[in-house]
């Protein structure tokens, strides 16, 4: 699956991308017609320590799935995100 990420209000790391990178490749054993995947790391400027989001969209056909989450670390953000999505892409294939 091809992962497009993005980092909205700072540069993203390298560990950070192959994380992500990582934790979306595993989304494929759920679902097997995912075509691709956006994902989207902001940080908010507030003074709550909760300040990191994660967006992911996952491009299936006819269909795009999209999760927003908001952490205190990125990592976990995109943990929360996954498990989110993979809810998603197994409802959608017990529909098909």
């Amino acid at each position: 699956m091809k992962v497009n990420t993005q980092s909205v209000n700072f540069n993203a790391d390298g560990n950070l991308i192959v994380f992500v990178n990582e934790r979306l490749n595993k989304l494929d054993q759920y679902y097997n017609k995912v075509i691709g995947s956006d994902v989207y790391l902001k940080v908010e400027k507030t003074k709550g320590k909760e300040n990191k989001i994660a967006e992911i969209k996952v491009y299936v056909p006819k269909n795009e799935f999209i999760v927003s989450k908001q952490c205190k670390s990125f990592e976990e953000a995109i943990d929360l995100g996954c498990g989110a999505m993979k809810r998603q892409l197994l409802k959608q294939k017990e529909k098909n």
